[in-house]
């Protein structure tokens, strides 16, 4: 049975949520920076990289992770390690689902310092969720911003079937909603579209995602990983 909080969240107007909780999350951004997490000096790489050069160094990464021939794994990890113990330069930003079977830096390539990744299940848009990618987009300087979605998504299962579940999982349903709306009942038609929805959320709900993406800053696309072929396909 669900909980009291389930049952709240459920009778939430999920954009209304999302948009109220902006402003908090804005502002835990601007604490965080009081307390030490000034923006770091961009990297050599950032200032040179476009928004469609970024995605484009993902989808390589990912073309040598489903052929085999993974790069990464070659580098200094000693190095790495020290060069990053006070700051971090990454790249890119990777909204992913918690699934087990879909590891972000593998999948793309990379090593330490390279991603930004937040995780969830369903890689739904939460205000914590926001505010970290916020983080990535204002502090870090990440030149694209991108929701990973995944073939055989249980939590996009669960999703499409609301079933009464233990404890507060239910209370991903109310953020999958649109998307099973828009499957047909098909469930990699809904993974898509959760995909696509989720993206369009950090879109429109965010200021500081929105201000970077119109600036030409920032790229904020959707993906879908299959997790037999190893391949990320744009969405």
């Amino acid at each position: 049975m669900m909980g009291e909080n389930s049952r709240t969240y459920a009778k939430c107007d999920r954009r209304t949520f999302v948009q109220n909780a902006i402003g908090s999350a804005a502002a835990g951004v601007v604490i965080q920076a009081g307390l030490g997490f000034a923006s770091p000096p961009p990297a050599s790489a950032q200032t040179t990289l476009s928004p469609q050069a970024a995605l484009n160094d993902l989808m390589a990464g990912n073309e040598r992770f489903a052929s085999d021939r993974l790069t990464s794994v070659e580098q200094d990890l000693k190095v790495l390690k020290e060069h990053t113990v006070e700051k971090q330069e990454p790249f890119a930003a990777v909204l992913a689902c918690a699934d087990s079977r879909v590891p972000v830096e593998l999948v793309f390539d990379q090593t330490i310092g390279h991603l930004f990744v937040a995780r969830v299940a369903g890689n739904i848009v939460t205000p914590e969720i926001i505010a970290s990618l916020e983080y990535g987009v204002a502090v870090l300087g990440v030149k694209v911003l991108l929701v990973l979605g995944h073939s055989s998504c249980g939590a996009v299962k669960a999703g499409m079937k609301a079933d009464a579940v233990p404890g507060q999982i239910s209370a991903l349903y109310p953020a999958l909603r649109r998307a099973v709306e828009q499957s047909g009942g098909r469930l990699e038609q809904a993974i898509a579209a959760n995909a696509r929805i989720q993206a369009e959320l950090l879109r429109t709900s965010s200021t500081v995602i929105r201000d970077a993406v119109k600036a030409e800053k920032l790229s904020v696309r959707a993906a879908v990983y299959d997790l037999a072929s190893g391949k990320v396909a744009l969405l």
